[in-house]
């Protein structure tokens, strides 16, 4: 009787590549693509992890890049000196800034930074410095007709700089404290002198 015998070779190379195949289950490529690989979640954490510390990292970098200051200079009504506000339209006079009222929307022209050391902590277009080194007036305060400064050095001389007076302003030299070279018309003829020659008296007309 003939025995049909099994093929060793054969045999032993299928169950040997069942074996191997069991072997190596478990021990994939940390990131690579196999069939059953239980790390394979590990490995997509672990790379969005990555991916999220750059990002914060980057942003930590952009926030601590200098940044280039705000140009917040604009011109208020009547031609003055203002301070512009974060939506680019409002115009804040210069006096307005820092005197304890929010006047932007969001209230930029009254943080901290720009207001905790006046007037070392405002922009200079923000301020005029008297003759006196110890005085300081806001910019749009200077050549407005009134003695802010104190000694007139904001309304005469060289460092002010300021045009002759406008229409709505009578030229004579004051006999009162607070106005310098000009005195508004409409102090003209009111019965009080307010120039040294009585010229609002007898010679302007409100």
């Amino acid at each position: 009787m003939n025995k049909t015998h099994p093929q060793r070779n054969g045999g032993a190379a299928t169950f040997g590549s069942t074996q191997s195949f069991s072997g190596e289950r478990g021990h994939c490529h940390p990131c690579g693509a196999c069939t059953g690989c239980t790390q394979r979640h590990l490995c997509i954490s672990a790379v969005a992890l990555l991916v999220l510390v750059a990002a914060l990292a980057l942003g930590v970098a952009l926030a601590l890049l200098p940044r280039a200051p705000v140009n917040r200079f604009c011109t208020a009504p009547n031609n003055q000196t203002g301070f512009l506000c974060d939506d680019r339209v409002t115009c804040v006079p210069a006096s307005w800034v820092c005197d304890k009222v929010s006047n932007c929307r969001n209230g930029e022209d009254e943080q901290e930074q720009l207001c905790g050391d006046l007037p070392h902590s405002l922009p200079e277009y923000l301020v005029f410095h008297c003759s006196n080194p110890r005085s300081w007036v806001y910019a749009d305060q200077r050549c407005n007709g009134m003695n802010d400064c104190g000694d007139c050095s904001d309304e005469t001389g060289s460092l002010a700089a300021c045009p002759p007076c406008g229409w709505e302003w009578w030229s004579c030299s004051p006999v009162h404290y607070e106005f310098c070279s000009c005195i508004p018309r409409r102090l003209c003829r009111d019965g009080i002198q307010h120039c040294l020659g009585w010229s609002d008296e007898f010679v302007c007309t409100p």
